[in-house]
């Protein structure tokens, strides 16, 4: 099984360490990616439970958010995500108008509900109980 890490190969060492006792084999790291021999992996354990280790080390590091684990049979890829940063500053800025025009927009609905709460108050409907008649006749 190949783990390529990409952007992510500063922490190959601490990845092969943390994934060591989970898979049951020892990762060897080579540049930007790790090996693990097929053979030695734990019986069960499947590419997709070590996408999950791999996505519970990078939130144990803070930075879950900026990588997607792929996998595509035996291979894995490790990819920073790009397009959410150029994402989140657009949505920032369409974010901002709105909050002006909310509170215009939220003032006069607000009022509304409070007057048809005064005006006439639900009652929770009682349950009714059963006819002794009915289930004598039958």
């Amino acid at each position: 099984m190949k783990i390529s890490l990409g952007t992510l190969k500063d922490q190959g060492d601490e990845l092969a360490t943390f994934l060591e006792p989970r898979v049951g084999a020892k990762p060897s790291v080579s540049g930007d990616s790790v090996e693990i021999d097929d053979e030695g992996i734990r019986k069960g354990v499947r590419p997709r439970h070590v996408k999950t280790y791999i996505k519970r080390f990078l939130f144990t590091k803070g930075v879950r958010k900026k990588y997607r684990v792929f996998v595509q049979g035996t291979e894995l890829t490790v990819q920073e995500i790009e397009i959410e940063e150029k994402e989140e500053g657009e949505k920032e800025g369409k974010k901002e108008a709105p909050k002006e025009e909310a509170p215009k927009e939220e003032s006069p609905p607000e009022p509304q509900k409070e007057e048809a709460k005064e005006e006439k108050p639900k009652k929770a409907a009682k349950p009714r109980a059963k006819k002794k008649a009915d289930t004598e006749d039958s």
